[in-house]
């Protein structure tokens, strides 16, 4: 994958406050924390330069690509946090003004008919039998038509980071799903399962709010 481009502008979207969430939530000080950041934009670059072209339809490189921003962080630092610590790092590091106004927006648009096509092309390309790094996806209406279940079998997130030692760490990125369906504002977000946890599969349902 080339760092051009959309790799390199989510690293200047999220490279300040990772680096500031690394004092605010994991207590590391300032110094090292911007010592800890500089190494992170190498190893950055270095992780998305090893990784395959995604397919023009697949809609989670930009997945892939905040993984990779969160394994050069943590490769550099000494102490890895627990999971319930990485948690509130990874989210506040994420949920920034720019990833609300995202969520916000796909939540207007959730379950339109444009993102009911969306996720059926999705499950239909079936994109990690020919990249590891991406997901595979069956989409499941509820059939009451309160929403729908996106069921996934294969998960790029779980590949990366077992590649660099850090697959029981990955919890601290499922939960990321809850705080962007609140940000939607239009749906509630359901799950009994993921693959990390040795689940059969990460089940991500989406249950439309009624209006108030």
């Amino acid at each position: 994958m080339k760092y051009a481009g959309m790799p390199h502008g989510m690293w200047l979207l999220y490279k300040k406050p990772f680096q500031k969430n690394l004092t605010g939530i994991l207590g590391i000080g300032e110094k090292d924390a911007k010592i800890i950041a500089g190494r992170a934009a190498l190893k950055y670059r270095e992780i998305i330069s090893g990784l395959p072209d995604f397919e023009k339809e697949d809609r989670f490189r930009m997945n892939i690509v905040n993984c990779a921003v969160l394994i050069a962080f943590l490769l550099n630092i000494k102490e890895k946090p627990p999971v319930e610590k990485l948690t509130e790092y990874y989210s506040r590091s994420m949920m920034t003004l720019p990833t609300r106004l995202f969520c916000r927006l796909g939540g207007i648009s959730k379950f339109s008919k444009r993102d009911i096509e969306s996720m059926k092309k999705t499950a239909a390309l079936k994109a990690a039998d020919r990249n590891p790094y991406s997901w595979n996806m069956d989409y499941l209406p509820y059939p009451d038509g309160s929403g729908y279940e996106a069921r996934f079998s294969k998960c790029g997130i779980c590949t990366l980071m077992k590649e660099y030692g850090l697959y029981d760490l990955i919890p601290a990125m499922c939960h990321l799903d809850y705080d962007m369906t609140a940000a939607g504002k239009t749906s509630e977000f359901i799950r009994d399962y993921t693959l990390a946890s040795g689940g059969p599969y990460c089940d991500c349902g989406y249950k439309k709010k009624r209006a108030n």
